[in-house]
């Protein structure tokens, strides 16, 4: 069966090193308790993912280091809310923006970088025959899950009430869900486009045989 060598020890070490120390000053005083759980829950599921399939079926070099980038992503959104991150404060005003678009960052990550694990997974487990399908059905995925998305904050926000106000991030702006996706779209097609031919040189004993 072929398989892919897993990141080395030093690697690893700096890679739970960096996020352990993004997770741990994301959890001193967050804005909102609440809403800090919230978004930094998938990071925690993905590190769970990423601990048991370690042995069994290791990713790519590229899929690893991007899935700490995405964490690291939810992790500065959970402590000052995404809708307060200073620096996208700082670009807003300087643009003489409306709102702070760290979540279009966010949406746009969430298309990005599952659409390269997506694609990973389908070329290894041989799921879709052609490379024009994989892309294809990559990105049908990333606007899938983007939706689902979209879906548990609004369920979150029913169960919660008031409390989940932050979580939605909407500021007001009455396009927020669906512009929210688009970033998701444009990134699952940035990753089967200007990605897939670094990703393709990790993945080449699964193109190759």
């Amino acid at each position: 069966m072929t398989s892919l060598p897993r990141p080395t020890t030093k690697e690893t070490i700096i890679w739970l090193a960096i996020y352990a120390l993004v997770l741990g000053w994301s959890g001193i005083a967050p804005k909102d308790r609440f809403t800090w759980f919230l978004e930094v829950a998938p990071a925690l599921m993905g590190l769970a993912a990423l601990v048991l399939t370690w042995k069994t079926f290791p990713l790519t070099r590229l899929s690893y280091w991007l899935i700490l980038i995405h964490c690291i992503i939810l992790m500065v959104g959970g402590h000052y809310t995404y809708a307060e991150v200073p620096l996208f404060d700082w670009i807003r005003d300087l643009s003489d923006g409306q709102r702070n678009n760290y979540d279009k960052l966010g949406h746009l990550a969430q298309g990005l970088i599952p659409a390269v694990i997506a694609r990973e997974l389908l070329i290894r487990l041989r799921v879709i025959n052609g490379r024009i399908w994989t892309r294809f059905f990559t990105v049908c995925f990333v606007l899938a899950l983007s939706a689902f998305y979209e879906l548990i904050e609004w369920w979150v926000a029913i169960f919660s009430g008031g409390e989940a106000t932050a979580f939605l991030g909407t500021q007001g702006y009455v396009w927020d869900t669906q512009s929210d996706m688009f970033m998701a779209l444009i990134g699952g097609i940035l990753a089967v486009t200007l990605l897939a031919p670094w990703q393709d040189r990790q993945l080449r004993p699964f193109l190759r045989s």
